[in-house]
């Protein structure tokens, strides 16, 4: 995976979230806390959907593939940052950064869109239920979830053969704790004004495409629900799509909050300390936020390990 161009880096520096020695041990006990709470949690969702005939449906279907994707965005940059707090290294190859890169962006990718099509779903269930299971049939199910996987395969090798045309300087310092694509083209030596129009092009119009989806879902969904005319009924159609609301609403503001934080000047660490928030807090909180508020995942939980939940 040789990149051709005249300026040829073997290895990358990762500097990480804190220079500080004494933090080290601190973020390195942190970050160990919450990669394991989120495999684990996610896990058990999965676990708990494939274990239970009643869960086999739609709605958790997607939610067990957002748990998959969840533990992957984790797993793609947690692990490597926490082998280099242990080693005291901050050396990435040229080859696993832009691995690390291209995994990245797909998963990512993918709980945005499994977002998308999560609000699509909630969509069907509330405003037309007596056809949710007609519409939200088998074959559309895995439709759906074949396109996002296909769309953002292609996206991240899209992204990726853009950073391998680029030329690097020899010290490659990258302040973040795991190789980001804006962070790579940014480190770039040779000219890279076009590879950022299309990137934030192509960023824009695959990765923003789920949230006007979401929005409308959403927009439709409020309005079916003012026009219940029960305080039980407009409870009972809000409880079935708060989980999920809460998800999207701490994903994309986390989302936001980095990409704002990124367009300020010397903002780098900034941006790395708040990318914490969507690349490790909202993986590990999505368990906690579906089974604290769903009795079925509840009863799914308590079949699978014997314990009750909260």
């Amino acid at each position: 995976m040789q990149p051709e161009n005249d300026t040829w880096v073997s290895e990358f520096l990762l500097l990480g979230l804190s220079k500080e020695s004494e933090l080290q041990s601190i973020i390195f006990g942190l970050f160990l806390s919450m990669y394991l709470i989120t495999v684990f949690g996610n896990l058990l969702i999965i676990l708990a959907i494939s274990s239970d005939f009643h869960l086999h449906t739609p709605m958790y279907f997607f939610l067990a593939n957002l748990s998959f994707a969840d533990i992957c965005v984790t797993s793609t940059t947690v692990p490597k940052m926490l082998l280099n707090v242990q080693t005291q290294s901050q050396v990435i190859t040229y080859a696993g950064c832009i691995t690390q890169m291209h995994f990245f962006i797909i998963f990512s990718g993918l709980d945005i869109y499994l977002l998308a099509v999560m609000a699509y779903d909630r969509f069907v269930a509330i405003c037309h239920p007596l056809q949710y299971m007609v519409i939200m049939n088998p074959r559309l199910c895995g439709l759906l979830l074949l396109v996002s996987w296909i769309t953002n395969v292609l996206h991240s090798l899209l992204q990726t053969s853009i950073v391998l045309q680029l030329s690097f300087c020899k010290k490659a310092e990258i302040s973040h704790f795991f190789c980001e694509l804006n962070q790579m083209i940014q480190l770039a030596c040779s000219d890279s004004f076009l590879y950022n129009m299309v990137m934030y092009f192509v960023a824009v119009l695959l990765g923003g495409g789920p949230l006007p989806g979401i929005l409308y879902s959403y927009s439709r969904i409020v309005s079916s629900i003012i026009g219940i005319s029960s305080a039980q009924g407009k409870y009972k159609a809000f409880s079935t799509c708060a989980s999920h609301l809460s998800v999207v609403s701490l994903f994309f503001c986390s989302g936001l909050g980095v990409y704002l934080s990124s367009a300020a000047p010397h903002s780098s660490h900034t941006s790395a300390v708040a990318s914490v928030m969507y690349t490790v807090v909202t993986p590990m909180l999505n368990p906690f936020i579906y089974s604290l508020r769903n009795r079925d995942i509840k009863r799914a939980l308590k079949r699978v390990t014997g314990v009750p939940v909260m």
